[in-house]
């Protein structure tokens, strides 16, 4: 055989293509006279020192692969830590109130919390406290005023201290507490308003102070009279209107005169202004003042506050606690129907009056409050119908002293007992 056909047999015996061997080609091979070793197509071989060429183009791309994907990973959970850390601040500013607000800054005054610490003289005299905090008496130029500070452990009351601001940058009326200034520096947060030197109502009704003055009948009337002034205003006077829905002696300021001041508006809601006679919303109030049929329906509109200066009425004349857990009828409106059946109107009215009275005054003061305290809406007066009432009553009361039970009493009673519902289970909320 010559020597190409020994090259042809040794190349068909050698030849590495289009087969399924793997692996390194022996180096003796490629040493042979008459062998010449090649690959061709087959992937899985490799001649003397091209595996290890290949092996040393693999690691490092392999490794730079995996370290972009590490480095991929990690730059992806930097960014959601950033962004959830932003998404916890965003709730947190949520949470509070938003009156950084050119038209606050222009009309009132924004106070330092230095400032309210030497206006309270460092907190000195505490006069008032409820969910929202603690309501202090202060200075400012010689003139007295009422500082109200958030408490720290109250998250409610972010929600109402803006909701209050921004209220009483909008409402004006006699019958309305004034704002005079605001401090809002970090997490301290209070409210500066007119001092109101006669405190609240409640505390004029309760038998806790001896100290402070009885009312007599035209003085509470007066005073019934210009609460309904002030709610007048906020469901009339105000477009979009406005409810109070927390209308209760402790949120009746009286000042010198014993002129009266609603007062405490962080729950206060502003109605739709596309004409809905109601609005849904959360159930808000205090127990025994609570509209029952608001409290089923989450329905509130105006009359809800007829609804809770009807029992404030009451109150005013009988000088009961709203709920007498003694008694079985445990509700006033429950009692003092229980007294107009048997036609008992002198038990009716507070005991420290005396008798000091117009007899059809205070018939004529029950009727308005019984009417207000009705289980439905539909039956309540509107305030301006309470205002008119009410101005009236006062009247009667000013023109005809002391009378007695006239042919027009015993006309009132029978129109109060014709106005009550029999359903009063609902009143008890």
């Amino acid at each position: 055989m010559g020597s190409t056909g020994m090259d042809l047999m040794f190349q068909s015996i050698c030849g590495h293509s289009n087969n399924s061997l793997t692996g390194l080609v022996p180096d003796f091979l490629s040493q042979l006279q008459y062998l010449t070793v090649f690959v061709g197509e087959n992937s899985n071989l490799c001649g003397s020192g091209l595996c290890n060429k290949k092996k040393n183009i693999v690691i490092p791309i392999v490794a730079s692969t995996g370290g972009f994907f590490i480095l991929s990973l990690t730059v992806a959970a930097i960014l959601w830590v950033l962004r959830r850390r932003k998404q916890q601040h965003k709730a947190q500013e949520d949470t509070k109130p938003n009156i950084q607000n050119p038209s606050l800054e222009s009309i009132q005054r924004q106070f330092t919390y230095s400032d309210v610490q030497r206006i309270t003289n460092n907190f000195e005299r505490a006069i008032g406290k409820g969910g929202f905090g603690t309501v202090y008496h202060g200075c400012i130029d010689d003139t007295q005023v009422a500082v109200k500070i958030l408490s720290p452990t109250s998250f409610q009351g972010y929600h109402q201290f803006e909701a209050e601001v921004k209220l009483l940058l909008r409402v004006h009326h006699k019958n309305l507490t004034s704002l005079i200034g605001y401090c809002y520096e970090g997490t301290q947060m209070g409210l500066i308003y007119e001092y109101m030197a006669n405190g609240d109502l409640e505390t004029h009704l309760s038998d806790a102070d001896n100290n402070v003055k009885i009312l007599c009948w035209k003085d509470r009337l007066q005073i019934a009279l210009d609460t309904t002034q002030g709610l007048e205003y906020l469901h009339h006077g105000c477009k979009p209107p406005i409810v109070h829905r927390d209308v209760k002696p402790t949120n009746i300021l009286l000042n010198e005169n014993f002129q009266a001041k609603l007062a405490d508006f962080g729950l206060s809601k502003i109605l739709p202004t596309d004409g809905t006679t109601h609005v849904s919303t959360v159930v808000a109030g205090s127990p025994g003042y609570l509209d029952p049929e608001y409290s089923i329906s989450n329905w509130l509109t105006e009359k809800s506050d007829v609804y809770s200066f009807g029992i404030v009425l009451l109150r005013i004349i009988t000088n009961r606690p709203v709920i007498d857990r003694s008694h079985e009828m445990s509700h006033i409106s429950h009692w003092v129907s229980f007294m107009l059946s048997k036609g008992d109107i002198e038990n009716i009215v507070d005991p420290r009056l005396y008798g000091d009275y117009n007899i059809n005054s205070i018939l004529k003061a029950i009727e308005i409050a019984m009417v207000c305290v009705s289980p439905t809406s539909i039956k309540r007066p509107t305030m301006d119908q309470v205002v008119s009432e009410l101005k009236e009553c006062l009247t009667i009361e000013l023109s005809q002293r002391k009378g007695g039970y006239e042919e027009e009493s015993k006309d009132s009673i029978e129109m109060i007992n014709m106005n009550l519902s029999t359903d009063l289970n609902a009143l008890v909320r």
